[in-house]
């Protein structure tokens, strides 16, 4: 390990970037020295990081001239694709949030538990996943390890959080916002297919971390007035013979899943239990009687931290070690 390392955040006054800086506190990396970046906009804004005032820097093409080891990036496609480059040719390894590179085939798409041997085949730019991909990510690994997954259909149903400050402001608003009292099925922008773009996002990301590059796959995404957290209804076919009580066990023992499935008892995972937690939550496990070989489970978890911002301190953390 260096004596030190330099670690830029940029995008640290975001919904994510606060969440990032409140993530790398409770991880208390020593031999760690931090600069925060921003927006012309937010910059000179003061941040209580670390029992310490930060000033937020402006972002610019100079700003990794002065040799940072590795920076988080948490501002948005249009800024990653600008800068993250930039930031790369300095010899500084980013980590970014966005959608910019990841289904870059140069740029490793990571979630650690899956795979985490893909760091270090980075070019200088990781690219994180989406939200609503990671946290489906490790309780699928855990399947197709075990029994090879044939086919997923994802139903999502994902916090208002997802879709940074003004979503939160909006489900504010109440019966003047567009979340309140509702479930919208769009996130993000439609696709010619009829198909959001978020939706595309899970499909594809899920092939590429899983390296399934034919594996079939289906999506509906769906904004819910929830503040934080997702919950997604998942379904799985499966090309070997299912034991649902060595399933239940397998997740059980499984790294950062929570088990949480007695129906008996009415015993289920809630996005409000999952709130503030790096964990992914998994219940209502049971066989799905139409394909020979299927289940259907329901997955939480904290989409600001596990689907962004705690994913992208574990890869830091790789990187560090």
């Amino acid at each position: 390990m260096k004596n030190n390392y330099k670690v830029a955040i940029v995008g640290a006054t975001g919904l994510v970037g606060r969440t990032i800086l409140k993530v790398l506190e409770e991880k208390n990396f020593e031999k760690v020295q931090y600069t925060l970046f921003a927006s012309k906009k937010s910059a000179g804004m003061e941040l209580e990081f670390l029992g310490q005032k930060y000033i937020v820097n402006e972002l610019t093409e100079n700003s990794f001239n002065s040799g940072f080891d590795f920076a988080i990036f948490s501002a948005g496609a249009s800024t990653a694709l600008k800068y993250a480059p930039i930031a790369a040719e300095h010899g500084c390894i980013v980590i970014d949030n966005s959608s910019a590179f990841r289904m870059d085939n140069n740029v490793p798409l990571v979630v650690p538990e899956v795979n985490k041997e893909k760091i270090f085949e980075n070019h200088g730019i990781i690219a994180n996943p989406n939200c609503s991909t990671i946290q489906a990510m490790l309780p699928l690994k855990v399947l197709d390890d075990n029994y090879k997954i044939k086919r997923i259909v994802y139903s999502t149903y994902q916090a208002v959080s997802g879709a940074g400050k003004k979503g939160l402001e909006d489900l504010a608003k109440k019966e003047n916002g567009k979340f309140y009292n509702n479930c919208v099925p769009q996130i993000d922008v439609f696709l010619d297919d009829g198909y959001t773009k978020e939706e595309h996002k899970m499909i594809n990301e899920t092939r590429k971390i899983l390296d399934k590059p034919d594996l079939a796959i289906t999506a509906t995404c769906v904004r819910v007035p929830v503040k934080n957290c997702h919950s997604e209804s998942i379904n799985v076919e499966f090309e070997k013979e299912i034991d649902i009580n060595e399933i239940q066990k397998t997740f059980k023992n499984a790294k950062n899943i929570i088990l949480a499935d007695d129906f008996k008892n009415s015993i289920y995972p809630l996005a409000r239990e999952a709130d503030g937690k790096d964990e992914v939550f998994v219940g209502r496990i049971r066989k799905d009687y139409s394909v020979e070989n299927g289940i259907n489970f329901w997955c939480v978890a904290d989409n600001l931290r596990k689907g962004a911002a705690s994913n992208a301190v574990q890869i830091l953390e790789e990187l560090i070690k």
